[in-house]
Protein backbone atom coordinates (compact mmCIF):
# COMPACT_ATOMS: atom_id res chain seq x y z
CA UNK A 1 0.00 0.00 0.00
CA UNK A 2 1.10 3.55 -1.29
CA UNK A 3 2.20 5.68 1.92
CA UNK A 4 1.80 9.14 -0.21
CA UNK A 5 3.98 11.56 -2.00
CA UNK A 6 5.36 12.82 1.29
CA UNK A 7 6.63 9.94 2.93
CA UNK A 8 8.01 8.83 -0.77
CA UNK A 9 9.74 12.29 -0.60
CA UNK A 10 11.11 12.06 2.58
CA UNK A 11 12.70 8.63 1.53
CA UNK A 12 14.46 9.75 -0.77
CA UNK A 13 16.43 12.43 1.33
CA UNK A 14 17.52 9.00 3.16
CA UNK A 15 20.74 7.08 2.33
CA UNK A 16 18.91 3.53 3.96
CA UNK A 17 22.60 2.18 4.20
CA UNK A 18 24.30 4.51 6.22
CA UNK A 19 24.19 5.02 10.10
CA UNK A 20 23.68 8.69 10.86
CA UNK A 21 25.27 10.04 13.95
CA UNK A 22 22.63 11.92 16.16
CA UNK A 23 23.06 15.69 15.24
CA UNK A 24 22.86 14.79 11.49
CA UNK A 25 19.93 12.07 12.03
CA UNK A 26 18.22 15.11 13.88
CA UNK A 27 18.52 18.17 11.29
CA UNK A 28 17.37 14.94 8.75
CA UNK A 29 14.14 13.86 10.74
CA UNK A 30 12.90 17.63 10.76
CA UNK A 31 13.22 17.50 6.82
CA UNK A 32 10.96 14.24 6.60
CA UNK A 33 8.69 15.69 8.89
CA UNK A 34 6.12 17.03 6.31
CA UNK A 35 2.83 16.43 8.23
CA UNK A 36 0.01 19.30 8.75
CA UNK A 37 0.32 18.83 12.88
CA UNK A 38 3.14 19.03 14.88
CA UNK A 39 4.83 15.27 14.26
CA UNK A 40 6.45 13.79 17.32
CA UNK A 41 9.92 12.86 17.14
CA UNK A 42 10.33 9.14 18.59
CA UNK A 43 13.47 6.45 18.81
CA UNK A 44 12.89 3.15 18.47
CA UNK A 45 16.12 1.15 20.26
CA UNK A 46 16.61 -2.88 20.00
CA UNK A 47 18.36 -3.97 22.60
CA UNK A 48 20.59 -7.10 23.28
CA UNK A 49 18.65 -8.36 26.32
CA UNK A 50 15.74 -11.68 26.25
CA UNK A 51 12.62 -9.54 27.82
CA UNK A 52 11.14 -12.94 29.18
CA UNK A 53 13.77 -13.21 31.83
CA UNK A 54 12.96 -10.79 35.06
CA UNK A 55 16.70 -9.76 35.65
CA UNK A 56 17.00 -8.83 31.84
CA UNK A 57 13.86 -6.29 32.26
CA UNK A 58 14.97 -2.36 30.96
CA UNK A 59 12.64 -0.02 32.55
CA UNK A 60 12.73 3.43 33.92
CA UNK A 61 12.09 7.15 33.53
CA UNK A 62 14.10 9.87 32.45
CA UNK A 63 13.29 14.12 32.72
CA UNK A 64 13.79 15.76 28.88
CA UNK A 65 15.75 19.06 29.94
CA UNK A 66 13.44 20.60 27.15
CA UNK A 67 10.27 18.30 27.24
CA UNK A 68 8.46 16.41 25.18
CA UNK A 69 6.12 19.17 23.97
CA UNK A 70 3.34 17.87 24.83
CA UNK A 71 0.65 18.51 27.62
CA UNK A 72 -0.13 15.66 29.98
CA UNK A 73 -2.93 15.42 32.26
CA UNK A 74 -1.70 13.95 35.43
CA UNK A 75 -4.08 11.84 37.62
CA UNK A 76 -3.17 11.65 41.20
CA UNK A 77 -4.54 9.20 43.89
CA UNK A 78 -3.62 11.14 46.98
CA UNK A 79 -4.89 11.00 50.76
CA UNK A 80 -7.57 13.92 51.32
CA UNK A 81 -4.94 15.94 53.43
CA UNK A 82 -2.78 15.56 50.28
CA UNK A 83 -5.30 17.02 47.45
CA UNK A 84 -4.00 20.57 48.07
CA UNK A 85 -0.58 19.78 47.58
CA UNK A 86 -1.33 17.86 44.65
CA UNK A 87 -3.15 20.28 43.23
CA UNK A 88 -0.64 22.93 43.68
CA UNK A 89 2.08 21.00 42.07
CA UNK A 90 -0.25 20.55 38.39
CA UNK A 91 -2.68 18.14 39.43
CA UNK A 92 -4.82 17.89 36.83
CA UNK A 93 -7.71 15.40 38.00
CA UNK A 94 -7.57 13.80 41.77
CA UNK A 95 -9.10 10.44 42.28
CA UNK A 96 -11.97 10.62 44.24
CA UNK A 97 -14.52 7.92 44.28
CA UNK A 98 -16.47 9.17 41.27
CA UNK A 99 -13.51 9.33 38.87
CA UNK A 100 -12.30 5.72 39.96
CA UNK A 101 -16.10 4.76 38.69
CA UNK A 102 -15.43 6.15 35.66
CA UNK A 103 -12.39 4.34 35.19
CA UNK A 104 -14.01 1.23 35.93
CA UNK A 105 -16.29 2.23 33.26
CA UNK A 106 -13.80 2.60 30.73
CA UNK A 107 -12.89 6.45 31.34
CA UNK A 108 -9.33 7.79 30.49
CA UNK A 109 -9.03 11.28 29.91
CA UNK A 110 -5.92 11.52 31.34
CA UNK A 111 -2.14 10.92 30.31
CA UNK A 112 -0.26 9.77 33.24
CA UNK A 113 -1.08 9.14 37.24
CA UNK A 114 1.25 9.31 40.33
CA UNK A 115 0.03 7.29 43.57
CA UNK A 116 1.83 7.78 47.52
CA UNK A 117 2.03 4.76 48.66
CA UNK A 118 -0.78 4.76 51.41
CA UNK A 119 -3.02 4.64 48.05
CA UNK A 120 -1.19 1.70 46.34
CA UNK A 121 -4.28 -0.45 47.94
CA UNK A 122 -6.89 1.85 46.09
CA UNK A 123 -5.23 1.80 42.38
CA UNK A 124 -4.37 -1.91 43.01
CA UNK A 125 -8.15 -2.51 42.10
CA UNK A 126 -7.43 -1.00 39.00
CA UNK A 127 -4.44 -2.61 38.00
CA UNK A 128 -6.10 -4.50 35.15
CA UNK A 129 -7.55 -1.33 33.97
CA UNK A 130 -5.08 0.83 34.15
CA UNK A 131 -1.80 -2.27 33.45
CA UNK A 132 -2.62 -2.75 29.78
CA UNK A 133 -2.77 1.21 29.07
CA UNK A 134 0.59 1.47 30.67
CA UNK A 135 -1.00 4.33 33.31
CA UNK A 136 -0.45 1.74 36.14
CA UNK A 137 1.44 3.74 38.89
CA UNK A 138 4.99 1.87 39.75
CA UNK A 139 7.62 3.06 41.97
CA UNK A 140 10.22 2.29 39.12
CA UNK A 141 9.16 4.56 37.34
CA UNK A 142 8.86 7.29 39.91
CA UNK A 143 4.75 7.88 40.08
CA UNK A 144 4.76 5.88 42.94
CA UNK A 145 6.15 8.26 46.01
CA UNK A 146 5.47 10.20 49.02
CA UNK A 147 7.05 13.18 47.24
CA UNK A 148 3.87 14.03 45.28
CA UNK A 149 4.84 17.87 44.28
CA UNK A 150 8.16 16.56 42.85
CA UNK A 151 6.26 13.46 41.43
CA UNK A 152 3.86 15.73 39.54
CA UNK A 153 6.54 18.62 38.53
CA UNK A 154 8.90 15.74 36.80
CA UNK A 155 5.92 14.68 34.43
CA UNK A 156 5.06 18.44 33.56
CA UNK A 157 8.27 19.04 33.13
CA UNK A 158 8.80 16.38 30.47
CA UNK A 159 9.44 12.97 32.12
CA UNK A 160 9.63 9.90 29.73
CA UNK A 161 9.21 6.44 31.12
CA UNK A 162 11.07 4.21 28.87
CA UNK A 163 10.39 -0.11 29.08
CA UNK A 164 11.73 -2.47 26.75
CA UNK A 165 9.04 -4.38 24.91
CA UNK A 166 8.29 -8.41 24.54
CA UNK A 167 10.51 -8.13 21.58
CA UNK A 168 13.52 -6.44 23.08
CA UNK A 169 12.43 -2.85 21.59
CA UNK A 170 12.16 0.82 23.92
CA UNK A 171 9.76 3.15 21.75
CA UNK A 172 10.12 6.53 23.29
CA UNK A 173 9.30 9.92 22.18
CA UNK A 174 12.38 12.78 22.25
CA UNK A 175 10.19 15.67 21.37
CA UNK A 176 8.49 17.31 18.48
CA UNK A 177 9.70 18.44 14.82
CA UNK A 178 9.08 22.30 15.72
CA UNK A 179 11.66 21.72 18.36
CA UNK A 180 15.07 23.31 17.28
CA UNK A 181 17.78 20.78 16.37
CA UNK A 182 20.05 21.68 19.41
CA UNK A 183 16.82 20.96 22.03
CA UNK A 184 15.89 17.99 20.36
CA UNK A 185 19.71 16.23 20.51
CA UNK A 186 19.83 17.18 24.32
CA UNK A 187 16.43 15.05 24.86
CA UNK A 188 17.70 12.52 22.39
CA UNK A 189 21.24 12.00 24.31
CA UNK A 190 19.74 12.56 28.08
CA UNK A 191 17.54 9.38 26.94
CA UNK A 192 19.99 7.31 25.67
CA UNK A 193 22.46 7.76 28.56
CA UNK A 194 19.54 6.42 30.90
CA UNK A 195 19.03 3.52 29.33
CA UNK A 196 22.63 3.03 28.50
CA UNK A 197 22.64 3.57 32.41
CA UNK A 198 19.71 1.20 33.05
CA UNK A 199 21.47 -1.62 31.14
CA UNK A 200 21.40 -5.21 33.01
CA UNK A 201 23.99 -7.07 34.61
CA UNK A 202 22.61 -10.38 33.26
CA UNK A 203 23.00 -8.42 29.74
CA UNK A 204 25.42 -10.10 27.50
CA UNK A 205 27.46 -8.93 24.31
CA UNK A 206 26.31 -5.67 22.10
CA UNK A 207 23.38 -4.04 24.58
CA UNK A 208 22.64 -1.16 21.87
CA UNK A 209 21.86 -3.67 18.72
CA UNK A 210 20.22 -0.87 16.64
CA UNK A 211 18.22 3.01 16.99
CA UNK A 212 15.94 4.31 14.76
CA UNK A 213 14.48 7.72 14.62
CA UNK A 214 11.78 9.20 12.93
CA UNK A 215 8.84 11.23 12.69
CA UNK A 216 5.10 10.46 13.24
CA UNK A 217 4.15 10.30 9.83
CA UNK A 218 7.85 10.29 8.20
CA UNK A 219 10.79 7.19 7.55
CA UNK A 220 13.02 5.64 10.04
CA UNK A 221 16.51 7.10 10.15
CA UNK A 222 18.80 4.46 11.21
CA UNK A 223 21.43 5.94 13.85
CA UNK A 224 25.14 5.53 14.64
CA UNK A 225 24.82 4.36 18.25
CA UNK A 226 28.25 4.39 18.72
CA UNK A 227 27.77 7.72 19.12
CA UNK A 228 26.29 7.84 22.35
Amino acid sequence: MSKGKKYSDSLKLIDRTKQYDPEEAIELVKQTAKAKFDETIEISVRLGVDPRHADQQVRGAVVLPHGTGKTVRVLAFVKENRIEEAKAAGADLIADDEIIKKIQGGWFEFDACVATPDMMGVVGRLGRILGPKGLMPNPKSGSVSPDVTRMISDIKAGKVEYRVDKTAIIHCPVGKASFDAVKLTENLRTLMEAIIKAKPAAAKGAYIKSAVLSSTMGPGIKLNSLKF
